[in-house]
Parts: structure tokens; C-alpha cells; sequence
């Protein structure tokens, strides 16, 4: 009789911790010349162990229900991501043509894009004092407009550890600042990819004029958006093949720059 009621108490234990720990949504809110951002902080709480911290710039369709769970696969118990808003608030596109609208003020200002993105990383180090945040292991990554943002984070001269970008834009309205680069640069491209690919000699020109340690990763086979899930357009397809190579790429190139090792 004690064996049994012990054991009854030991899976309502199980039971209990396994509802409490759970993956996190918390919103994280700041403002910047007149725009209120709201973005999402991701992280798995059932250990309060500290690891590495990631800002994440989703597509051009920005913060919504596709990326939180994209954020989540890659959060996992590895790490704190902020799931970052670029437009402000009120621009959720839910379209393609409201999606190139809203990359556009962006795309024609990298000024403003740079701006944004640094501010971006200041509210994720500011999470520290409430999430598992290790501050001292900083990195950012980005999927298609996502991935020209995170670019641009690099070449501001932002102090993190790395980033990655996945089928984003190469180009950039400045390649001398490129010489600003802090990071450890891993770009990842479908070859087949008829709207960034154009750009790669002329990225691959600024990064041997960077201080950066750095890697072009062309995918064959793959088109844009290869690792947006849902997408079977002829440019815009995804490719599990792709995403999970690009994905693992993401992590070693993550590990060896936050442990300091080539």
C-alpha cells in the first residue's frame, strides 16, 4: 500500500513539472523613433540553466503564428530567441503585396534597417534579468528578408558572436562596411535561387574585404524560401533536404562561435 501511494505521488510529481515546463511566449515591447515594436521572446523553461541568446528576423511576413513555431523548433533547450519585430506593430502582412510593402521602407533605407536591427539586440541582452539569457554567447539569424537583416547587423560592427543567414538578400548599399564586421558570417543560398543569387560574387567580393570569418554555402537544387514550410511556388519552394542540412550547419557554426573555436 506505502509502494503504490509513493508511486502515485512520484507521477503526480512527473505530471506536474511536465505542465510547467513548457515552451515560453513572452511579448517584449519598445519603441524607436515614433514605431512600438512587439516582439516574442522564445525559450524552453524547464531548466533554468543559461544559454546562448539569438535574434531571430523572421520572412517578410514578419512576427506571426508560422515564425513563433519556427522559433520554437530551433529554440529547443539550446536557446533564448527573440522573435523580432521590424515594422512596428501595426504591419502584419498577410499577403505577398502587403509583405513587399512592408519590406520596402527597409530595403530602401539599410540606414533605418541597421538602426532597427541593433535596437533589436539591445532588447534581447535586456532579457537577462528574466529569462536564461547567458549574455556573453550573442548571435543572430534571419530567413529571407530576415537573412539581409541580420547581413546588415553584421556589417554595423554589432558585437555578437555570429550570424547566419538562410535564402536572404546579399546585397548591401555599402560594402565598406564591411571592414566594421565583428562577427563570424555564415550565408547559406539555393543555388537555384533567381533572386538572391544574382548578388553572390559581389557578396563574396565585400566579405574577402572583411576582418570576417566567413562562409558561403551554396545548396543545389534549392530555390528561395527553402526552409519555409508550406511554400511550392517555382521560386519560392520548400525543401526539407535543404533545411535540415542548412539547419545543422546553423548549429555547428553557432557552437564553435560561442566556444571560440574555428
Amino acid at each position: 500500500m506505502r509502494m503504490t501511494r509513493l508511486c502515485c505521488l512520484l507521477l503526480l510529481a512527473g505530471s506536474s513539472f511536465a505542465v510547467q515546463a513548457k515552451m515560453v511566449h513572452r511579448p517584449v515591447e519598445w519603441s524607436q523613433d515614433g514605431t512600438h515594436f512587439r516582439s516574442v521572446l522564445v525559450y524552453d523553461n524547464a531548466s533554468s540553466a543559461k544559454r546562448p541568446g539569438l535574434v531571430m528576423v523572421p520572412n517578410w511576413y514578419g512576427v506571426n503564428d508560422a515564425a513563433v513555431k519556427k522559433a520554437e523548433t530551433i529554440a529547443g533547450k539550446d536557446y533564448v530567441i527573440l522573435l523580432t519585430d521590424m515594422y512596428g506593430e501595426k504591419v502584419r502582412p498577410t499577403s505577398n503585396a502587403q509583405a513587399q510593402a512592408a519590406v520596402k521602407p527597409l530595403y530602401g533605407d539599410r540606414a533605418l534597417m541597421r538602426k532597427r536591427i541593433n535596437l533589436a539586440l539591445d532588447q534581447l541582452k535586456a532579457q537577462a534579468a528574466n529569462a536564461p539569457l547567458d549574455t556573453a554567447k550573442l548571435a543572430a539569424i534571419g530567413f529571407c528578408f530576415g537573412g539581409s537583416a541580420v547581413l546588415d547587423l553584421a556589417r554595423s560592427g554589432a558585437d555578437v558572436a555570429a550570424v547566419v543567414s538562410f535564402h536572404g538578400g546579399l546585397d548591401t548599399d555599402d560594402p565598406a562596411l564591411a571592414k566594421d564586421i565583428k562577427a563570424r558570417v555564415l550565408a547559406m543560398n539555393g543555388a537555384d535561387d533567381k533572386g538572391t543569387m544574382p548578388d553572390a560574387d559581389k557578396f563574396m567580393d565585400e566579405m574577402r574585404g572583411s576582418p570576417a570569418d566567413w562562409q558561403f554555402v551554396v545548396i543545389g537544387h534549392a530555390v528561395h524560401c527553402f526552409t519555409e514550410v508550406g511554400e511550392n511556388s517555382p521560386g519560392c519552394r520548400y525543401d526539407e533536404r535543404a533545411a535540415t542540412r542548412s539547419y545543422r550547419l546553423m548549429h555547428d557554426w553557432l557552437r564553435a562561435a560561442f566556444a571560440g573555436t574555428p
